[in-house]
């Protein structure tokens, strides 16, 4: 039989995809590795491909504890843990993806497989794959899968169920044989029988022990084999290793050859110890945990590489388990431990247990790190040895999973590969959890092991939680082993690997990612990619071989982007495709430092195409700009000059050539071009740099701007522009900075500054005309701009260092300055200010060391203050005032200055004079005179009178220079002067009155002062009535539209002495409102009535149309307002006074109507029967029907017409009259029903029984029984509170009132005695007979019942319509039809108590509880 499987095997093409996987497999058998030399533990931290520190230090230890516990205390635990194990900080999670482009591409697992299903099929990749490529490669084992399936077909070995993974592959199968395969997928071994598996049942679990001499074999029905993979031979049979009927769900060796693991169906785990005694193979069986206490499903022993193997951990022989609610880790050596317990907590009882160990580098040192995961969160512990020999365990950073896990490999020490509930491969960097690549293996047809799970071989006697975590159990069908990882499927087998760094860049290529496979490899190149496989070395080394790769795609990038360019269509596109393509080109070889290849095969490439050159030379540019491209070669830049000058970009250009090294260009060439196309910074640059020539280009640019300065020319925007950049370079050549950017070397800074000061004073220039004036540069820059250039000089001087040298320069210039501006007349004052202001300045410095004859500064005050003309006033004087600030007060003789200085009208030099001897009254002199400044007077005086640090012999000479100047400031601003008058002089206020002549001006001055709509605080003016008084007669005369409004704001005036001036100049409706105020209506009525009957009387006159229309208006408005006299009033007065109101008003409108027959009338009788109307309509409100209706019919004009002529006039008062009843019955019946709602709740509070909340006395504590005294009383309270009457007694609760006794509740009152309601009446005193307490009748509501009724109040939800009612009433009070009579009491009471006669004295309801 295994001749015949020989026979089918078959060695794959060295082409297809597996040879690879399988060739790999052969070179890394684990029988080498005892080969291999031993490394230390630091060597090994490359070894294990850990570049990084894994783990954060930030650890939390477990706590270890006194006396570990024993193996049988643990197995006695109860399986119910209560609490989960928090095992670590939320803060440490985060599993953010990258967020990238995906692309269409083949199905990863397909790429190379060479199966042609899968290559038809189409997926979208991961956005992880244009980050990191793809990582892994699945492929199909040909060989192996087909000889599975032959097997079951010819020799009845069943289907696949388990495979283990060394240098030799093992698969087990359903019928009980075990296939062992080498690493070229041939067929080896066929070890048992299908009669021996009809016995004990399919293969459930197999493995190899690490010299790969051994294999051990479980079946479903319990049973053991252990095999001779040399010789094929069966060794041992163990059919008693644990209880019967129970199928081996895990069987593992150890790193001893003599020890191994099983772990069954029943959930038991046992230790298997493999002896030759005498020739005589036996083994013996120890249980390490009971199915009994807790079944364990999953069980992981530490296997340490051969290079480990003297790790100190490895002697304590570690073995993880994995039950249904813990995690164990236990020592089998020396001695049987437990090192530590680990509960899951709560979780989904269908996902499965996962356990899985691997040796990890952490700073020096190497430790296991044992993950173990439930569902979707994996945890990991850092396991140690200290000195002592302890075992410590740190947690690690979790990770956080959006899907349930099946199984968790370790594929080096940072990477980790997770197979979900949905057969879909995840590739996570553990470090930074982050998911490397997704795919799906559904394709593989994944073995489960559910049913050795279910023990259905034995009847299927396992618990249903062992069951239900079975049901996606796939422990046996994956195996690993040298970075490969294999998948046992129904009918093949497929291993996984990670791709190599170069595979991983090929790949990408493939599918036509450039960009993505560019970025992937400097990714490498720098350190920062994921999951590399085969780079090893040094740095310098790794980076070397990444760079010659990077360097060849580069180059093929290149190629396709020529290749690839649009021959057809519009320009812009082709342009678009260069601009994507070529900048990558150039971001890669300047990452990568490679200017010879940019420059030499690069570009030629490029030059093959216009557009590409273009397109090259301008992604340069930002390069050039940030100094990041160093060695341009002198054709190239050339060509970028000839570019720009094509593209017209002299902006670009001219920032390109100050940052470039041109000395191997043609300088003289570059020059022409900069100044033909006016690139002056690139001029003085290639001048600088290029021929160290600081001089020529001052020479060029003084040339253009001398010539237009020296006739007297303005100058054009471009030579503006050259003049700026001239006094630029200047300054920075005298500073040592080159121009326009960076420094001169330091080696030429003092002969830089020598030149150009040696320039600058030459006495005349180069090719000078004869009538050229001497020292032409500094002529030219002062007339240029003389403040700038001056500015230039003193930070040069601020640098210079006191030698002889500098000292001598500094002199000579002063006196050159003082030479060309002193002596010619074509300066302005302003200039020749600059000048000796930049003088001052040096003179007043401490180590100053120039010279200046003090007799030019008298020379300079002459100039300013005594022009020929007037013109420039303030201009001079600001030069003046800078000058004497800058310090050149000393060169002046004071007095002379002051007497010059008021001569020429320099206030401001005035004032800082005066400032300076603290003489301020002569100051206000200076703002008063000065017409620029004169409103500035009055914040001055202010400040000086209000601020502190003046001194009240400083402020009294201000204060009377301000008396004395009083008119002149109410002149300026009669607002400004009556605010500080107000503040400073309040008790001078009738003195300046009487002092000021011209009236209008007192006016002015009292409207700003009375009127409090100007600002001014009323409260600080004490004045007398007599003042407001003047004020109301100067208003009457100069403007009387306004005094009606200012007799409504104003206060203090006297009555009858404003109603004398008012009346004196004939403001009818002023008079009226004095004597309406005063009290006098009457009066008032008849002033106002008297005004409209004058204005009646013009409509009696012929007049002009325009007067007639206007007097309309005027007429209706009068009327209004003497309407309005009368409503006002007739609420106070009685019938017989409101009829002599407004009767006479009716009698006035009713009139001119008599004289019908005059012409002019016909036109308004129309006008005049509305007014009538109006007047009617009021007068209804407050006179009897009867009585309008009588008046109206004996007059002429309606008693002789027909009823038809006042039917309007009747029909309108009885609608006024069916309005106001109608109110009236809504109001009344509004009112009842809220009476009746408030009454209601009232009594059904009242009535409602009272519930104690308990059956003693809140005080005493005992039952209100306690005792059967006649004198005692129970008395309970709204709020539920009980109390003996004693007891209240007892602590001041009660007091007698008019031989009523009124309790309060001691405890209520307790916690109110900061509130509002301290007092709180008793509901109901039951004595011994249960008599009820009376209640007093008092006219005012106790504190209980305003309680209640407020509490029903806000029951309500609004403001109650009776109090609406109230103060609607408050204003009608004296109304014939008012509906309420309001006590004229106080205007601010507003409770209703206050206002109404509420005779209302119920028992208020008990408290709610809430």
């Amino acid at each position: 039989m295994e001749d015949e499987l020989k026979m089918e095997s078959q060695n794959l093409d060295p082409d297809q995809g597996p040879c690879s996987v399988t060739d790999e497999l052969s070179q890394q058998p684990l029988y080498q590795e005892a080969a291999s030399p031993k490394l230390s533990v630091i060597e090994l931290s490359k070894e294990l491909d850990s570049k990084s520190d894994l783990i954060d230090d930030k650890e939390f230890d477990i706590p270890q504890v006194d006396t570990p516990p024993t193996l049988e205390s643990i197995l006695n635990e109860t399986d119910d843990e209560e609490e989960p194990f928090v095992l670590e900080d939320p803060s440490l999670l985060n599993i953010d993806n990258i967020d990238t482009h995906s692309y269409d591409t083949s199905s990863v697992a397909s790429s190379d497989s060479g199966d042609r299903t899968h290559l038809k099929r189409k997926k979208k990749l991961h956005d992880s794959f244009s980050v990191h490529g793809s990582v892994i490669r699945l492929s199909l084992l040909k060989g192996i899968s087909a000889q599975i399936v032959s097997a079951a077909a010819k020799v009845d070995a069943g289907l696949p169920t388990a495979i283990a993974a060394s240098s030799l592959i093992a698969v087990g199968t359903s019928h009980g044989l075990a296939l062992i395969f080498d690493p070229n997928q041939a067929l080896r071994l066929c070890l048992g029988s299908t009669a021996v598996g009809a016995q004990y049942g399919a293969i459930s679990a197999l493995s190899i022990n690490n010299d790969c001499s051994r294999l051990l074999c479980g079946f479903a029905k319990g049973q053991i084999t252990m095999w001779d993979l040399a010789s094929g031979k069966l060794l041992r049979s163990i059919t008693d290793a644990h209880p019967p009927g129970t199928a081996i769900l895990h069987i593992k060796f150890t790193d001893d050859p003599t020890l191994a693991i099983c772990n069954d169906s029943g959930g038991s785990v046992f230790e298997l110890s493999f002896k030759r005694v005498m020739g005589v193979r036996t083994c013996e069986s120890r249980c390490l945990f009971s199915g009994s206490k807790g079944e364990v499903c999953c069980i992981e022993p530490l296997h340490a590489k051969t290079e480990l193997r003297d790790h100190p951990i490895t002697q304590y022989s570690l073995l993880a388990m994995a039950s249904l609610t813990k995690i164990l880790v236990i020592g089998l050596k020396p001695s049987l431990k437990v090192w530590m317990t680990f509960p899951y907590g709560r979780m989904d009882p269908s996902s499965v247990p996962l356990l899985a160990w691997h040796f990890v580098a952490v700073q020096t040192s190497v430790n296991p790190v044992l993950a173990f995961c439930r569902g979707d969160v994996v945890h990991f512990l850092l396991v140690k040895r200290d000195e002592s020999g302890a075992i410590h365990v740190t947690k690690q950073k979790q990770l956080h999973l959006h899907y349930d896990l099946i199984n968790f490999t370790w594929i080096n020490s940072r990477t980790v590969v997770l197979l979900d509930s949905v057969e879909k491969l995840h590739v996570i960097d553990r470090q930074t959890q982050e998911e490397l690549e997704t795919v799906e293996i559904s394709e593989v047809q994944l073995v489960y092991n559910s049913s050795h799970f279910k023990s259905l071989a034995t009847g299927g006697n396992v618990s249903q939680a062992l069951a239900l975590v079975g049901e996606k159990a796939c422990y046996q069908s994956i195996s690993n082993c040298g970075g490969q990882i294999f998948y046992l499927g129904t009918k093949s087998v497929h291993v996984m690997t990670l791709r190599s760094w170069r595979e991983r860049i090929d790949h990408l290529l493939k599918q036509e990612c450039l960009n993505e496979a560019l970025a992937l490899a400097w990714s490498f190149h720098e350190g920062k990619a994921k999951a590399v496989v085969g780079l090893s070395g040094d740095e310098h080394k790794r980076k070397a071989v990444v760079a010659d790769r990077l360097v060849e795609i580069l180059i093929h990038y290149a190629d396709r982007t020529m290749r690839k360019c649009p021959d057809q269509g519009k320009i812009q596109i082709m342009e678009q495709h260069f601009q994507d393509m070529v900048p990558v080109i150039v971001d890669y070889c300047l990452l990568l430092q490679r200017m010879d290849l940019l420059f030499s095969q690069m570009y030629d490439k490029m030059s093959e195409n216009s557009v590409a050159k273009g397109v090259f030379l301008e992604c340069l540019e930002p390069y050039i700009l940030s100094d990041k491209l160093v060695g341009i070669t002198a054709q190239i830049m050339k060509d970028l000059l000839l570019h720009f000058q094509d593209k017209n970009l002299m902006a670009n250009m001219e920032a390109c050539i100050v940052h470039m090294d041109i000395t191997s260009l043609d300088l003289q060439q570059v020059v022409l071009m900069c100044w033909e196309n006016r690139l002056y910074d690139a001029m003085i640059y290639v001048y600088n740099s290029g021929m160290n020539d600081f001089i020529t280009p001052m020479e060029k640019l003084f040339r253009v701007i001398a010539p237009p300065l020296s006739a007297g020319k303005s100058l054009s925007d471009e030579q503006v522009i050259m003049g700026n950049k001239l006094l630029v370079y200047i300054s920075c050549c005298l500073a040592g900075r080159a121009y326009p950017l960076g420094n001169i070397p330091e080696d030429l800074v003092p002969l830089v500054k020598n030149q150009v000061f040696e320039f600058l004073i030459r006495l005349h220039s180069s090719e000078a005309p004869i009538d050229e004036e001497v020292y032409p540069y500094v002529r030219t820059l002062l007339h240029f701009d003389t403040r700038e250039f001056l500015n230039v000089l003193a930070l040069t001087f601020e640098d210079f260092k006191n030698d002889k040298q500098a000292v001598e320069y500094q002199q000579r210039i002063v006196d050159i300055l003082l030479k060309v501006m002193v002596e010619n007349s074509d300066f302005t004052p302003s200039q020749v200010g600059c000048l000796f202001t930049f003088l001052a300045r040096q003179l007043a410095k401490p180590n100053n060391t120039l010279f200046v004859n003090r007799t030019l500064f008298d020379q300079v005050l002459e100039f300013l203050c005594s022009p020929d003309d007037d013109s420039r006033h303030s201009e001079r004087q600001q030069v003046l005032l800078e000058l004497l600030q800058a310090g050149g007060i000393v060169q002046f003789e004071e007095n002379r200055l002051i007497q010059m200085a008021e001569k020429a009208e320099f206030y401001q030099i005035c004032e800082f004079m005066y400032e300076r001897e603290h003489r301020y009254d002569k100051i206000v002199d200076c703002y008063l005179r000065d017409p620029l400044r004169k409103e500035e007077v009055f914040t001055y005086i202010h400040n000086i009178l209000s601020i502190p640090g003046y001194s009240a012999e400083e402020k009294q000479p201000v204060w009377e220079k301000a008396m004395k100047h009083i008119e002149e400031l109410l002149l300026v601003s009669p607002s400004k002067a009556a605010d500080l008058i107000s503040i400073h002089f309040s008790d001078q206020i009738e003195q300046i009155i009487q002092n000021l002549q011209d009236q209008f001006l007192l006016f002015q001055f009292l409207k700003s002062l009375l009127d409090p709509r100007e600002g001014i605080n009323q409260d600080l003016l004490q004045l007398s009535p007599s003042v407001t008084e003047l004020f109301i007669e100067l208003l009457c005369q100069y403007d009387p539209g306004q005094v009606l409004e200012a007799l409504q704001f104003l206060e203090s005036y006297r009555l009858e002495e404003t109603i004398q001036v008012t009346q004196k100049h004939q403001l009818h409706e002023a008079s009226s409102y004095l004597l309406e105020k005063k009290g006098d209506v009457h009066s008032a009525f008849l002033v106002i009535l008297e005004w409209l009957q004058s204005k009646l009387l013009t409509l009696t006159q012929e007049a002009e149309k325009t007067t007639e229309f206007i007097s309309l208006k005027d007429i209706e408005d009068t009327l209004a307002k003497t309407i309005a006299l009368c409503q006002r009033n007739s609420h106070n007065l009685n019938q017989q006074q409101r009829e002599a109101l407004w009767f006479p008003l009716l009698e006035a409108m009713m009139s001119p109507q008599r004289l019908s027959s005059s012409t002019v009338l016909c036109h308004y009788s129309e006008f005049l029967k509305n007014l009538t109307m109006q007047v009617l309509n009021n007068m209804a409100a407050f006179i009897a029907l009867p009585l309008i209706l009588q008046r109206i019919l004996q007059d002429p004009v309606y008693g002789r017409g027909k009823l038809g002529e006042i039917q309007g006039l009747v029909l309108g008062m009885l609608d006024s009259f069916n309005y106001e009843q109608t109110l009236l019955e809504t109001t009344t019946s509004l009112l009842n029903r809220d009476l009746h709602w408030s009454l209601r709740n009232l009594k059904a509070s009242v009535t409602k029984g009272l519930n104690p909340k308990q059956d003693y006395c809140c005080i005493c504590l005992q039952q209100y029984k306690r005792r059967q005294e006649t004198a005692d009383q129970i008395i309970v309270f709204s709020c539920g509170h009980l109390y003996h009457s004693l007891c209240l007694l007892s602590k001041e609760c009660g007091t007698e009132s008019k031989g009523q006794m009124r309790w309060t509740c001691f405890k209520c009152n307790a916690s109110n005695k900061g509130g509002k309601l301290s007092e709180t009446s008793s509901e109901m005193k039951k004595s011994t007979p249960a008599s009820l307490a009376q209640t007093s009748s008092e006219s005012m509501l106790d504190p209980q019942q305003a309680q209640a009724f407020d509490q029903l109040c806000r029951l309500y939800r609004g403001t109650s319509r009776l109090a609406l009612l109230t103060e609607l009433s408050r204003d009608r009070g004296g109304e014939k039809h008012g509906l309420l009579r309001v006590s004229q009491g106080d205007p601010s009471l507003n409770s209703i108590f206050q206002n109404e006669t509420f005779q209302l004295h119920l028992t208020p309801p008990p408290l709610l509880e809430d």
